[in-house]
């Protein structure tokens, strides 16, 4: 069982690394279809009502967000690699640091992909009140890109999905490691009663 979780707690810490990188890497194709296809349609970039296309400054609206992911993304990844700089993908035994270092990813990425998710969802339903059929005239007009496709926002919610998965794996590990310890601690004290 030792030798099992000691495999399990290299793969999971690579594992929440992994998906911290994950969510850096969508925040920077997140608007590439939107740019394509919305940026064009606004006329006057000050006045974002000035637009051929209804409901396209949804473009401009995730700016913020978009800007704000990737630094959650980073930050991700940062709190991520606390992990190893604690050395909870290696240790046979945890310590103080490592709960804090575990403690701090899962809260970490919990709030992520709350956030993520609750925004996520709130421009997509902006995303949807585009006219399409304006911006299928205006693609069709200026041979710009013409997508009703909500591909990007969906992907988002596996990306999150992904780092939820991996943070319950990550605590799952921390229960199963405390179940090892406490185990090899009434060995060790068995074993020395034997000897007495």
């Amino acid at each position: 069982m030792y030798k099992k979780q000691m495999v399990f707690q290299r793969i999971v810490c690579m594992t929440v690394l992994v998906a911290s990188a994950l969510v850096f890497v969508y925040s920077l194709g997140l608007l590439t279809d939107l740019y394509d296809s919305l940026y064009s349609t606004i006329r006057d970039p000050a006045n974002l009502e000035m637009t051929t296309v209804k409901g396209s400054r949804v473009y401009y609206d995730m700016q913020p967000f978009n800007s704000e992911l990737t630094k959650v993304g980073i930050g991700l990844i940062l709190v991520s690699l606390v992990l190893f700089v604690m050395n909870t993908h290696s240790r046979r035994k945890y310590y103080i640091g490592n709960y804090v270092a575990i403690a701090l990813s899962a809260v970490c990425n919990v709030v992520a992909a709350v956030w993520g998710i609750v925004r996520l969802s709130a421009f997509k339903a902006q995303f949807l009140q585009i006219d399409f059929e304006a911006l299928k005239a205006h693609a069709e007009m200026w041979k710009s890109l013409y997508t009703e496709s909500t591909f990007w926002f969906d992907l988002g919610y596996v990306v999150f999905a992904i780092l939820m998965a991996a943070t319950v794996l990550l605590v799952l590990n921390l229960i199963m490691k405390l179940n090892v310890m406490k185990d090899e601690k009434r060995l060790i004290g068995s074993r020395k009663e034997v000897e007495a």
